[in-house]
């Protein structure tokens, strides 16, 4: 077990699997409400909702994994909130991702 020791429930853990399962309800009841035909966006394939779900989640993956490759997780500030709590630079890639998961439901 000592080897899953890293995999700890953290607050950026806890608000990434909290915002998932709301995303996720938000996309049931958008497809029950408001059926939804394919689009043919930037990529020149019929994408529907879901597909572009899908695209922005492996992108943010992939921003989250180059950024922890190529920047690190060191923290960028300390909140004077309690003992001071410390924001990773992760968050700065999660908000690449929120932007980028925009640009990919608004054009793909």
């Amino acid at each position: 077990m000592s080897n899953f020791a890293w995999m700890a429930w953290t607050l950026p853990t806890a608000i990434f699997f909290v915002l998932l399962a709301a995303m996720l309800a938000t996309m049931t009841w958008l497809a029950i409400r408001f059926p939804e035909a394919e689009r043919i966006g930037v990529l020149r394939i019929p994408t529907t909702r879901g597909d572009r779900l899908f695209i922005s989640l492996i992108v943010a993956a992939v921003v989250h994994l180059l950024w922890i490759g190529f920047v690190g997780t060191a923290p960028i500030a300390t909140l004077p909130i309690e003992e001071g709590i410390e924001v990773p630079s992760l968050w700065l890639a999660t908000v690449i991702s929120l932007v980028l998961a925009v640009g990919i439901f608004r054009t793909v």
